[in-house]
């Protein structure tokens, strides 16, 4: 047992006596390792930050790639269009 553990025994067993506070705090004890080992499993471990890290940059670097084929093909369809507009009032 804990020193926190010791205290609250000693307060228990005042007022529920021995074997009452001792399975009282069992009980707690087996409950929190419980829920802990519950929520062990959906909490993100260092590599899982470091993958979504890794993630998250390759994502933005294939975005940027995008953008900017966009951004040239609307530059070239501008000129185009300007090109046709401009041919079509010289004839």
């Amino acid at each position: 047992m804990s020193v926190t553990e010791i205290q609250l025994f000693k307060i228990l067993k005042a007022k529920l006596g021995g074997q009452e506070a001792e399975d009282l705090i069992s009980f707690v004890k087996e409950e929190v390792r419980v829920e802990f080992e519950n929520k062990r499993e959906i909490l993100a471990t260092k590599e899982d930050i470091g993958n979504t890290k890794e993630y998250i940059l390759q994502i933005k670097s294939d975005l940027s790639k995008s953008i900017y084929i966009v951004g040239l093909i609307q530059f070239l369809a501008i000129v185009g269009s300007v090109i046709g507009i401009i041919n079509f009032m010289i004839k």
